[in-house]
Parts: C-alpha cells; sequence; structure tokens
C-alpha cells in the first residue's frame, strides 16, 4: 500500500514537473523583476511569498494541463513518450482533478491581494489553459507562452501598486522576446517529431532562419530591456547585469549554431542564468541607492 502511494506521488511530481524546475524559473524571474522595480528594491515580502508560491502552483497545473491536452501526441514524441499520463501511471480523471486543486490553491492565495490582481489572476488561468492549443493552429505558440509566462508581470505591479503602470508592458513585451529566443531552442529538440504530428512551432516556421530568429529575440529583449532601464533612470549596476546577461545570450550561439538537439536543449536550460543576471543587476541597483 505504502509502496504504491509513493508511485503514485512519484508520477504526480513528474506530471507537475517537479523534477524539472526550470519552468518554473523561467516563469519566476520576470515576475521577480517586476515586484524589485514596483516594491523600489523592497518589496513586502508576504506579497513576494504569495507570488513565488503562485508560480509554482499554477506553473505545475499549467504542466498538467499541458500533459492533458497532448496526450495523444506526447507518445509519438521522443522526448516525452514516458510522461505519467502516456505511461498510464495517471488517470485523466486524476489529472484533471490534479490541476483543479492546483488552480483553486493559487487562487486562494490570489485571493490575499487587491481586487485588480484577482481580476488578473483570471486572466492567467486562462492564458495557462488555453497555452497548449495554440500549437495547433499558431505559427509561433512561443510568443503566446511569453504572454503566459510574462502575465506576473502586470500582477506583480498591480500587487503593489493598485495599478499597472506602462513600463510593466515594456517589461511585458521583453519577457515575449525572451520566450520566443529560449522556446525555440527547446522546439528545436523536438522538430522533427513535431513536424511528423502536425504541431506547430516557432523552430518550424523560422526553419532554416531558426538560430538568426533565436539571436534577434535575444537582442530585442536585452534593448527592450535597456529602453526599462533608462524609463527608470537605473543606473550602472542594471547595466552591468544586462550586459552579463547579453553573454549568456551571446554564449547560447555558439551552442545553437550547429543545431545539435543536446546542445540546443543545454542552451534552454541555461536561460535560467540570463533571468538570474538581469534580476541581480535591477536588485544591485536598489542596493546601491
Amino acid at each position: 500500500m505504502m509502496k504504491r502511494l509513493i508511485e503514485k506521488l512519484d508520477a504526480y511530481e513528474r506530471l507537475m514537473r517537479l523534477d524539472k524546475p526550470i519552468g518554473i524559473l523561467l516563469l519566476l524571474w520576470p515576475t521577480l523583476w517586476a515586484l524589485v522595480i514596483a516594491g523600489q528594491g523592497k518589496p513586502d515580502w508576504a506579497i513576494v511569498l504569495i507570488f513565488v508560491t503562485g508560480t509554482v502552483l499554477m506553473r505545475s497545473a499549467g504542466c498538467v494541463m499541458n500533459d492533458i491536452a497532448d496526450s495523444q501526441y506526447d507518445g509519438l514524441v521522443a522526448r516525452t513518450q514516458h510522461r505519467p499520463l502516456v505511461n498510464h501511471e495517471v488517470t485523466k480523471k486524476e489529472a484533471y482533478g490534479l490541476a483543479l486543486g492546483l488552480v483553486l490553491s493559487a487562487f486562494l492565495l490570489v485571493c490575499l491581494l487587491n481586487t485588480l490582481t484577482i481580476k488578473l489572476s483570471i486572466v492567467a488561468m486562462l492564458l495557462a489553459a488555453t497555452y497548449p492549443f495554440t500549437k495547433r493552429f499558431f505559427a509561433i505558440p512561443q510568443a503566446y507562452l511569453g504572454i503566459a509566462f510574462g502575465w506576473g508581470i502586470p500582477m506583480a505591479f498591480s500587487a503593489i501598486l493598485g495599478y499597472i503602470p506602462s513600463i510593466a508592458w515594456l517589461l511585458l513585451l521583453a519577457n515575449i522576446c525572451w520566450a520566443v529566443a529560449y522556446d525555440t531552442e527547446y522546439a528545436m529538440v523536438d522538430r522533427e517529431d513535431d513536424v511528423k504530428i502536425g504541431i506547430l512551432s516557432s523552430a518550424i516556421t523560422f526553419g532554416r532562419f531558426d538560430v538568426l530568429a533565436v539571436m534577434i529575440s535575444y537582442t530585442l529583449m536585452i534593448l527592450l530591456l535597456m529602453l526599462a532601464g533608462h524609463w527608470l533612470m537605473l543606473g550602472a549596476a542594471y547595466y552591468l547585469g544586462l550586459a552579463m546577461a547579453a553573454t549568456v545570450a551571446v554564449y547560447h550561439y555558439y551552442l545553437i549554431r550547429t543545431r545539435e538537439t543536446a546542445l540546443c536543449f543545454k542552451a534552454f536550460l541555461h536561460n535560467n542564468w540570463l533571468g538570474l543576471l538581469v534580476f541581480v543587476g535591477l536588485y544591485s541597483h536598489y542596493l546601491l541607492h
């Protein structure tokens, strides 16, 4: 009985991708950028805790909903053919129940915040639920992912300030560019399988210009973040962080230029450091002022 329970919990953990936290981190970094800016380097730590916990819950829910939506395809893709739903370690009924529980838990957390943030959280839930289906009809679903992964930005500003300033939308646009870059690297890993089963991705859409598109997306992200720094009158520490993040992006070019799948996946995972460097630059600015 205990062994079966442990196996089931392990399957739930893998279904939520808690064993692969990169998705949580890529969702968390832009949210933390916004929290630091909105709080002038000193955001309310209770609000930060709510957002960090909510990020884990919503990312986990998004993974479960993604696997439910893609259950008919995942068995045909080498990288996803051993996921819990494909292997029948978890039933669809259990997966729906888990997703609902995670979403409700996240919503209860958001209810501790102001009305505007609660309203924005409903949009966040809709984005998470609909993203998996964009791969059926949208040529660059990675852009939609950028909105979903960056929606914590306007939520963070609304939670601390009570309104959404214009800078929030600039940061969201930067995050969309970043998501197109890192998720194209991810899509380059599955490109052959995606073509066979009819799933759309930016790697397929960009074709032989995929590496160029990734680097243009990184460039736009850095330029938009530079514009945000100018807008906010941030200091040298912030721009040093951006310079280091740009160096990471250049390193990714050397990883993906041959389109070797293992190196493309390594570049995708490495984006955690890029997001961290932007955060360190931001936070360092406020510590020094």
